[in-house]
């Protein structure tokens, strides 16, 4: 093009315009109880050849974790510091590379609320958090002072901002919060939660989930109390989804007027002194949520089931397109006990099936 006197200079084209879309949801993994006990640890020696290596162990569910908008764990036991000391069933004390483990797995998120919370007391209740935030890891069900307990868990996904909240009905007998710190764990009440829902509400909280520790151990059928409760819950606005553990086995999903709960996701790592087969099955669930007329609501409920195989190696797989006679046991046994409340009808589906 010519330049000078007389010589004409086309307009600037206009810069490139971009649409800014907003997000159409966002999606929740959770996962069933993280029991460490001995054995597990003894693999995760001879997986890091003279450190202690959980990632080996978690990989196999790690692309579903790490795909999620926000992935959420629930760690039941305490984790001690470097040194230890380390200890199985009936009090726990992990080592703190397992929150290594986890967070290299995608999780963003651990429950700590559950039975064990207080195996070793105070001292393990607080090792167990700071290990947390040295790993990356958010943490919600128990805290080291008052004012951590007061302040809820707000967690930010695309388009929204999601609170968490965790609790336990009960805690082992000798390992009970101390009565002058009673902030440090949290008992499950149904005011309780309704009234910490309704606090992360004005904390900005647009979705709230409770991760709630009940139930009976081994059993699949959830109890007359759980389901009232969940209906309890559930009933109140400001809670959105209900998410459970304890049973060490898989338990029914149900909804309430289009308010899902996952009553028990079974163990997801666990090598018990006396495998069931059922306590080595689990299942992942996945909740979407897209915003509507009437704010924010699951529009997809999914379950992926997994199985720790005992190996040698031990290692959690994702049960998606596995085939076989053991996972084809582990897949529709899982199937059949949550879709036994008729979640199924109700929109509850499996990836792949």
């Amino acid at each position: 093009m010519p330049t000078g006197v007389g010589a004409t200079t086309p307009p600037a084209a206009p810069p490139p315009t971009t649409t800014q879309q907003a997000p159409d949801g966002f999606t929740i993994v959770a996962g069933g109880d993280v029991l460490i006990h001995p054995a597990l640890t003894e693999q995760a020696e001879a997986d890091g050849n003279g450190t202690r290596d959980y990632g080996p162990l978690f990989a196999g569910i790690a692309p579903v974790v790490s795909a999620a908008d926000l992935a959420v764990c629930h760690l039941e036991v305490p984790l001690a510091g470097p040194d230890g000391p380390f200890q199985g069933y009936p009090r726990f004390n992990a080592p703190p590379e397992v929150a290594d483990g986890l967070a290299q797995t995608g999780y963003d998120v651990c429950t700590t609320a559950s039975n064990h919370t207080m195996d070793h007391g105070a001292e393990g209740a607080v090792s167990t958090l700071d290990v947390l935030d040295d790993a990356g890891i958010k943490h919600t069900g128990s805290a080291r002072s008052a004012e951590e307990a007061g302040t809820p868990l707000i967690l930010d996904v695309p388009g929204a901002k999601v609170g968490w909240l965790s609790y336990t009905f009960a805690f082992n007998s000798g390992t009970e919060v101390p009565a002058d710190s009673p902030w440090m764990a949290n008992v499950l009440d149904a005011d309780t939660v309704i009234a910490d829902a309704e606090a992360a509400r004005e904390a900005g909280a647009d979705v709230v989930v409770a991760s709630l520790h009940w139930g009976v151990e081994g059993k699949h059928d959830p109890t007359a109390e759980q389901r009232r409760l969940a209906e309890e819950i559930l009933g109140d606005p400001a809670v959105d989804l209900i998410i459970g553990h304890h049973a060490h086995v898989v338990q029914p999903f149900e909804a309430f007027d289009g308010k899902w709960v996952a009553y028990g996701l079974g163990n997801q790592v666990a090598r018990h002194a006396e495998p069931k087969g059922t306590t080595e099955e689990g299942a992942l669930a996945r909740f979407r949520f897209t915003k509507g007329p009437d704010g924010w609501a699951v529009s997809t409920a999914e379950y992926i089931p997994t199985l720790v195989d005992l190996g040698p190696p031990i290692r959690l797989l994702d049960l998606t397109g596995a085939e076989g006679a053991r996972a084809e046991q582990a897949i529709g046994r899982t199937e059949e006990i949550v879709t036994r409340l008729g979640a199924d009808a109700d929109g509850l589906t499996r990836p792949g099936a």
